[in-house]
């Protein structure tokens, strides 16, 4: 663990490279910032998927399955915050609860099933608690919303709750389990302020029919990766663009020239190859540095940088 290696590590490396939770990292980025060396971190995150008024609902409610549930959401880029536009929401949530309810939970090494096991005691510990407490709180359950011990000791069913309020735990810390609560909103600043609405800033996900307007909302949104019409994909794919988090989500980058360059230090060699900066012999220094801005001035005006 984590616990027992990591102060070993972090007295002999000259760079750190970090993914967990917030907490260790601000530990981590203390630790890196006593030893002077270098950390990039990769921490928690409260995703959101926006779902426009515009947008095809059948793909959409594929798209935030997708989001929502992969490695029974214990997935850094995972969605865990759903906003839906007033208009549609009741066919949209209609078809998202529908297909998440159909999802066959169970342990398998081939295809048979869709969503598997949460990892450890703890994480089921912290799902369970998450939810009981929205629960009892007055948050209403869509679909899942229990433990499968029938199918194994750590399992928990894919969840949707909706009527979530600022009281709840869940509402703003990260879950990092099959749970997504649903929002509606009225219109496009609001979803990108219910969006923004978090310390985190790793993923998201906004869907439209309408390409350009979907971009248009994703550069709004407060986060490291911004997806449109798809979940998380799309930018974890493109491994020559930098992914990383914003706010509470972390540090630094990874993939692309970032992700490897981060590992480095620049280090410059300068060769002087003909005249330096002092004037040579026999020129006074006002005469040479009246040359000198006369030179400057020839060569911006040639180009020349």
């Amino acid at each position: 663990r984590g616990s027992s290696i990591g102060d070993a590590l972090m007295n002999n490396a000259d760079y750190m490279m970090f993914t967990g939770s917030t907490a260790t990292g601000r530990q981590i980025a203390s630790d890196a910032g006593r030893r002077l060396i270098g950390a990039s971190l990769e921490l928690g995150g409260k995703n959101p998927m926006i779902v426009l008024d515009d947008a095809d609902i059948e793909k959409a409610a594929d798209g935030a399955v997708a989001a929502c549930f992969p490695s029974a959401g214990q997935l850094c880029v995972s969605v865990e915050r759903l906003y839906v536009a007033e208009s549609i929401r009741e066919e949209f949530v209609a078809a998202f609860t529908r297909r998440t309810k159909n999802l066959k939970i169970g342990a398998a090494y081939d295809y048979s099933v869709d969503v598997g096991s949460l990892t450890t005691p703890t994480q089921l510990k912290t799902v369970t608690e998450h939810v009981d407490d929205a629960v009892t709180k007055g948050a209403t359950v869509l679909a899942g919303g229990r433990a499968r011990p029938d199918l194994g000791p750590l399992f928990y069913e894919p969840t949707i709750l909706a009527d979530v309020t600022p009281d709840m735990t869940l509402y703003d810390h990260e879950t990092f389990g099959p749970v997504v609560s649903v929002y509606t909103y009225r219109d496009i600043d609001e979803a990108v302020s219910m969006a923004n609405a978090t310390a985190y800033g790793l993923n998201a996900s906004v869907w439209s029919r309408n390409g350009a307007r979907g971009r248009a909302v994703a550069a709004r949104v407060h986060a490291g990766t911004v997806n449109v019409n798809e979940a998380f994909a799309a930018a974890w794919g493109s491994i020559d663009a930098p992914m990383g988090g914003m706010g509470d989500s972390g540090l630094g980058r990874r993939h692309g020239a970032d992700g490897i360059l981060k590992y480095t230090e620049p280090q410059t060699i300068a060769h002087q190859r003909i005249q330096g900066f002092y004037p040579p012999s026999g020129i006074s220094p006002e005469s040479w540095a009246g040359l000198l801005t006369g030179a400057l001035k020839v060569l911006k005006a040639a180009g020349v940088r």
